[in-house]
Parts: C-alpha cells; structure tokens; sequence
C-alpha cells in the first residue's frame, strides 16, 4: 500500500501543470477518432497545390520592383544652374556640310548662330549630303533651336531641307525597360519626301521626367511631345530662306518615376492569410461534403431497413 502511494503521488500531475494546459487553444484529438476518406484526401492535395500556387505568385511579386510614376508641380534639378542638356542627331542628304549650320536663341537674349562645340559634321552621299550630330545646353526659358544655312558664309539659291531626325533627346539617358515615355519622340522622323524648298516647324512641350532608384539615387530627363508643320515662307523681299525649327517651351508639370518593393512584413501577413484561408475554406468544404455523404449514407439504410 505505502509503494502504491508513493507511485500515485510521484505520477500526480500538478496544480501549476494543470493550469498550463487550461491555456492550450490547439488541443488535440486523439488519432483513433480521426476517419480519413478519400475526398478528404483529394481535398488536401488540391489545397496544398492551391497554396503553393499562391505563394509562387506572392513571392514572385515580392522579388519583382514596382515602379510608381506621380505628377507634381516643382523644377526637380535645381542644381543644373538652369541648362537642359540637348543631344541632336539629323541627316539632310541634299545639302553640303559647308552650308550646314546650328543656331539657337531664347527669350534670355541668347542668339548663337553656326554653333560647333561638340558638333561633328559627316558628309553623306559623296559628299553632297550631311549627317549632323550635336550636343549642346539650352536654358530653361521658352526659345528654339533650328538646323539651317544662316551660317553658311555665301546662302544657296535653293537649299533642300528635307531631313530624317535619328534622335533629339534631352537631359540624362534612361535606359529601365518598364518605363515607356516619350523621351525620343522625334526619333525616325522621316521627311525625304517632303518639298525641298519648305521650311519645318517642331513645336516641342518639354515635360521634366526624375527615376528615382531603390537606393534612393535620382536620375534627370526631360519627356516632350511634339507637334509640327511644313510651308513655304514668303516676305515682301521674295522667299525666305527654309530652315528645320525646334520651338521648345517647358510644362510646369514633372513626372516622377520610383522603384518599390514590397515591404518584408506585408509578405509575411499575405503567406500567413494564404494558408489560413486555404485551410479554413478547405476544411468547411470537406466538412459539408462529408456531412453530406453520412446523412445520405443513413437514408439508404433507412429504405434497406
């Protein structure tokens, strides 16, 4: 009897034991009063392929960068001393590179005609064509910049102008493959077939454009869209001489593109809502269905009976 005491009290479990599975919220069921079935089991697999579907998807948008794009009134690159860099590249293949010339002028009183510094002329077509390719700063005030003879030291009586533009670009390159803008909108414009002896208007809309990175390092560009038009222009003197004219104005308007990713922790919350909700929807599911099928069970036996 004294053993049998001793046994009882050594395997007693405690007040503070007890009290610590009265906290249990996931108790536990004995296996013996589990009944697997075979929908149970198509459930299951089709619940874990649904769910690793889901974090595939979850984890491919967390690895991936989002690009966000905002509008806001305010000049981005204050530090630029208020010059927009330019970069031209036009062909004109009827006209001689001694007759081609760069001129640029604004509302700040600049009037520079047969601009050269970094300019290089490649001759076309035997040398009676040109190719012109020119990098050079604007200020950021309303003017133009124009492609024409007026620099030539003796005029032509007839200068063709018609033209094909390679690129007009302007500030920083961006080169990021999810960010479509009009950073080139001239480029591959082609006016072979235009008249030889008429001028060419493009008035330009230059829209301020920032990239900000996931480091947090900013890029500058400029976007512009572009409207244009040919004529022939007459003065009391006779005709004038033509000429390709890029008229620029600037948009108070800046475009903001920011790289993203998802935070760690909204990761995390969305794995943890795909499993739950997973097994949650899964378990009403196969409840309903086994419910179903034990009720339609005892009406067989009731009729059999």
């Amino acid at each position: 009897n004294i053993s049998a005491t001793k046994i009882s009290i050594l395997y007693r479990p405690s007040a503070a034991l007890i009290s610590k599975y009265r906290f249990d919220i996931y108790r536990k069921v004995p296996k013996d009063l589990t009944q697997p079935t075979y929908t149970g089991a198509f459930i299951s697999i089709c619940c874990c392929v649904f769910m690793l579907f889901l974090f595939l998807s979850e984890l491919t948008g967390f690895i991936a960068t989002e690009i966000v794009n905002e509008l806001y009134v305010d000049d981005p690159d204050k530090d630029s001393g208020g010059k927009i860099d330019v970069s031209l590249n036009i062909s004109l293949p009827n006209l001689h590179c001694d007759l081609v010339g760069l001129d640029i002028q604004d509302e700040m009183g600049r009037h520079e005609v047969g601009h050269i510094e970094n300019s290089m002329k490649v001759p076309l077509n035997n040398g009676h064509g040109c190719r012109f390719e020119g990098e050079f700063s604007i200020n950021k005030v309303p003017g133009n910049f124009h492609v024409s003879t007026h620099s030539a030291t003796a005029q032509p009586q007839s200068p063709d102008m018609t033209h094909i533009i390679h690129k007009l670009a302007f500030g920083e390159k961006l080169q990021v493959q999810h960010v479509r803008g009009a950073f080139n909108a001239l480029g591959g414009a082609n006016r072979l077939q235009s008249n030889a002896l008429a001028s060419h208007d493009y008035i330009l809309k230059i829209v301020p454009t920032v990239y900000e990175d996931l480091g947090g390092k900013q890029r500058f560009s400029y976007q512009y869209t572009v409207a244009n038009k040919e004529y022939v222009a007459y003065s009391h003197t006779g005709r004038i001489i033509p000429a390709i004219w890029f008229r620029y104005d600037l948009s108070p308007i800046t475009v903001k593109y920011t790289e993203r990713r998802q935070p760690f922790y909204r990761f995390i919350t969305t794995i943890c809502a795909i499993i739950g909700g997973t097994f949650t929807v899964a378990g009403i599911i196969d409840s309903c269905i086994f419910t179903a099928s034990e009720a339609w069970k005892k009406i067989q036996i009731g009729k059999m009976s």
